[in-house]
C-alpha cells in the first residue's frame, strides 16, 4: 500500500504520525531510524492493538529531527496536541495531594494539588499523599497544635481564632521571627518523619485537658493521635539519606503494560501510582513517553530509579533530574519490589480489562453496523437541564473507544432567559463545534443527544450551518427514566436488544451525561439560591459572599453550621445576624 512512499523515508531520527482515512492522526511515534521503524508496521508481523491500529492507517507523515532527544520532545508535544487514540496516556488528570507549609507573609498549612509541584521561595512542599483524607487529618491536627494563620484572605482585625488561642494575630500583632521559625522547624521535622516532638506536645495537651476535667477534648485528641500514627506508619526503607526519590518499574504481557511508580519521601514509601494500558509500539519506548507525560503533572523528585533497559540519558535530558539504574543493594531491592507490584497489579486487573474491552468492542461494532459507519472511536453525548427557564445548563461527556474520557467533559451555562429544548440544544451544539473548528481540534464521529427528534433536528441544523457532517442520534427514556429508544436523524426508532452489550453501553452513556449535567445544575442552582439570600444580610459584600459560598456551598450547610464556623469568614456580629435571618426565613 505504501511501498513507494516507504522507500523515500530517510534513515534519520524523527517523529512519525499515522493517519486514518479521514486524515485524523491516530498514533504518534518517535524513532532513531525513521525508515526502519515505519517500515516495520507494514512489513513485519504485528499483533493485538498494533494490528488493529495498522488496519486503520490510510496515510502517514514524518518530521526529521537532528537527534533522538529532539524526536522525543517532538513526539510528546504532538501527543499533547492531537491526543491520538492509540497513544498510551494517563487515564485521567489525577493529581495527588501535597501538604504545603507556607512561610510568608504568614505561617500557614494547606492542602495543595498542583499540576506540577515544586518548592517555592516562601513555602515547602511535602508529599505526595496517596490519600487526601490522610493529608487533611495531618493538617487539621497541626493546626490544632500550632497557632498558624487559619482564616481566609488578609483580615485587618483580630478574628475568633486569636481569641480562642489558635492564632497569634498576625494581622495586627508583630510576632518575633524566632517564635515563627521554631514553629515552622517543628512542623517541617514532623512532616519529614520526626514524630517524637509532636507526640510529646499532644500528650502534654491531653494531660492539660484531663487535669481541667475536660475529658471529651482529651479523648478526642487521643483518638486523633492514634489515627495520625496509623496514617504515618508507612513502609520504612533502609535508605537513610532522606532524599526524595521515585522508583519506576513495569510488567509487560499480552500487549498490556502495567506501570508502577513508588513515591519515596524522607526514607518512607508514602504512596504509589499504577496504570494498566494497551501498547502499540515497543513497550520501553511507550513507557518512556508515559513517564514524561506523568511528570508533566507531578513533582519531579531529586532522584528516579529505573530498570536497566530504559534510555536513561534521554530521560535525564527531558526531566532534568538524576536518573539511574541501581546494580545492587537496597535500591536494587526496591526496583525488584516495584516490579513485583507491577506484576501483581497486572494479574489482578487484566481479566477485568480484557472482558470490558471485548464488551466495548462488541457494542461499538454493533453500533457501527446499525448506523452504517466505518469508524466510531469518539462519541460526544449532550444533556440539557432547566427549571421553568431558570439556571439553564448543559453537560457533555466524551467516550473514546467505549470508555469515558473525563478530561473531555464540558459544562455549559446557557442564557438565563426562558428557552425551549430546541433553542438550548442549538446554543450548546453551536458553542461546542464552532470552538473546535476555531481551535482546529479533532471532531467526534458521533453525537448523541439525550432526547427525541426535536433535539436531533436542532443539532443537525447547527452542524449544517457549520458545514460539518457528523452523525447525530437521540436516546429517549421511558416514564420509569430507563433508556428505551434509539432514534436516527429521520426520527426512526432503532430497536436494540435490551440484553445486548450495546444497550448496556448506551444506557451507561445516558446515565453518565445525565448525572454529570444534573450535578452541575444543582451546583449552579445552589449557588444562585445562597447568593440571593446573602444579598439580604447587611455587612456581607461581594468578597464575603464569595467566601461563604465557597465554604458552605448551599443553604442547608449554612443553616447547619455553627456560628463559630461562619465567624471564621465574617465578623461574629454579622455571623449572628445571618443565623437569625436563616432561622426566621420560611
Amino acid at each position: 500500500m505504501f511501498k513507494e512512499k516507504l522507500k523515500l523515508i530517510p534513515h534519520l531520527p524523527g517523529s512519525y504520525q499515522m493517519k486514518n482515512k479521514e486524515g485524523i492522526i491516530i498514533y504518534v511515534g518517535k524513532a532513531k531510524d525513521l525508515h526502519n521503524r515505519v517500515k516495520s508496521y507494514f512489513t513485519g508481523r504485528v499483533t493485538g492493538k498494533t494490528k488493529v491500529m495498522v488496519s486503520e492507517i490510510a496515510d502517514f507523515e514524518y518530521i526529521i529531527t537532528k537527534s533522538e532527544l529532539e524526536a522525543f520532545i517532538l513526539e510528546i508535544n504532538l501527543i499533547k496536541k492531537y491526543d491520538p487514540k492509540y497513544n498510551i496516556l494517563l487515564r485521567d488528570d489525577k493529581t495527588y495531594p501535597y501538604i504545603e507549609l507556607i512561610k510568608k507573609p504568614y505561617p500557614k498549612l494547606k492542602i495543595s494539588r498542583y499540576k506540577k509541584i515544586k518548592n517555592k521561595k516562601d513555602s515547602y512542599i511535602f508529599g505526595p499523599y496517596q490519600n487526601a483524607f490522610a493529608a487533611r487529618k495531618v493538617v487539621k491536627l497541626l493546626n490544632r497544635l500550632y497557632p498558624l494563620k487559619k482564616c481566609s484572605g488578609n483580615p485587618k482585625n483580630l478574628c475568633l481564632y486569636y481569641h480562642i488561642g489558635e492564632c497569634l494575630g498576625y494581622c495586627e500583632k508583630k510576632i518575633d521571627e524566632e517564635i515563627i521559625n521554631k514553629m515552622l522547624e517543628e512542623i517541617a521535622a514532623f512532616l519529614k518523619g520526626n514524630q517524637q516532638e509532636i507526640e510529646e506536645k499532644i500528650m502534654s495537651k491531653i494531660k492539660k485537658y484531663s487535669d481541667d476535667l475536660n475529658y471529651e477534648a482529651a479523648n478526642e485528641l487521643y483518638e486523633e493521635l492514634k489515627s495520625i500514627k496509623i496514617i504515618l506508619e508507612n513502609q520504612k526503607c533502609e535508605i537513610r539519606d532522606l532524599k526524595n526519590r521515585d522508583i519506576i518499574n513495569y510488567y509487560f504481557n499480552n500487549g498490556y503494560l502495567s506501570i508502577q511508580i513508588f513515591f519515596l519521601r524522607n526514607g518512607k514509601i508514602v504512596g504509589s501510582h499504577n496504570d494498566l494500558l494497551p501498547v502499540i509500539n515497543d513497550d520501553i519506548e511507550d513507557i518512556e513517553s508515559y513517564i514524561v507525560s506523568f511528570y508533566d503533572k507531578h513533582e519531579i523528585p531529586s532522584e528516579i530509579l529505573v530498570p536497566a533497559n530504559f534510555n536513561i540519558d534521554l530521560l535525564k535530558n527531558i526531566l532534568s533530574t538524576n536518573i539511574y539504574h541501581p546494580q545492587k543493594g537496597v535500591k536494587r531491592d526496591l526496583i525488584n519490589m516495584v516490579y513485583d507490584n507491577a506484576k501483581i497489579n497486572y494479574e489482578n486487573k487484566i481479566k477485568l480489562i480484557l472482558a470490558k474491552d471485548q464488551k466495548n468492542n462488541d457494542a461499538l461494532n454493533e453500533l457501527k453496523k446499525i448506523l452504517n459507519m466505518d469508524i466510531i472511536d469518539t462519541i460526544e453525548i449532550f444533556d440539557n437541564s432547566t427549571i421553568f427557564g431558570n439556571f439553564n445548563v448543559s453537560g457533555m461527556v466524551v467516550f473514546k473507544n467505549g470508555v469515558p474520557y473525563k478530561n473531555g467533559y464540558r459544562k455549559f451555562k446557557l442564557m438565563e432567559e426562558f428557552k425551549s429544548d430546541y433553542d438550548m440544544m442549538k446554543e450548546v451544539i453551536y458553542r461546542r463545534y464552532y470552538r473546535l473548528l476555531i481551535e482546529q481540534k479533532p471532531l467526534p464521529n458521533l453525537i448523541i443527544v439525550d432526547g427525541g427528534i426535536i433535539q436531533i433536528n436542532a443539532a443537525c441544523e447547527v452542524l449544517k450551518s457549520l458545514n460539518l457532517n457528523i452523525k447525530v442520534i437521540g436516546l429517549k427514556k421511558n416514564d420509569k427514566h430507563k433508556t428505551s429508544e434509539l432514534l436516527d436523524s429521520d426520527g426512526h426508532i432503532i430497536n436494540i436488544d435490551p440484553h445486548s452489550n450495546l444497550f448496556h453501553l448506551l444506557t451507561f452513556m445516558q446515565d453518565e451525561v445525565h448525572n454529570f449535567t444534573i450535578s452541575y445544575h444543582r451546583q449552579i442552582r445552589s449557588k444562585g439560591s445562597i447568593a440571593s439570600i446573602l444579598d439580604e444580610v447587611p455587612g456581607i459584600g461581594n468578597v464575603r459572599k464569595k467566601e461563604l459560598i465557597k465554604k458552605f456551598k448551599n443553604i442547608n450547610n449554612l443553616k447547619n453550621a455553627e456560628i463559630s464556623e461562619i465567624a471564621k469568614i465574617v465578623p461574629e456580629n454579622i455571623a449572628l445576624n445571618l443565623k437569625k435571618y436563616l432561622e426566621n426565613r420560611k
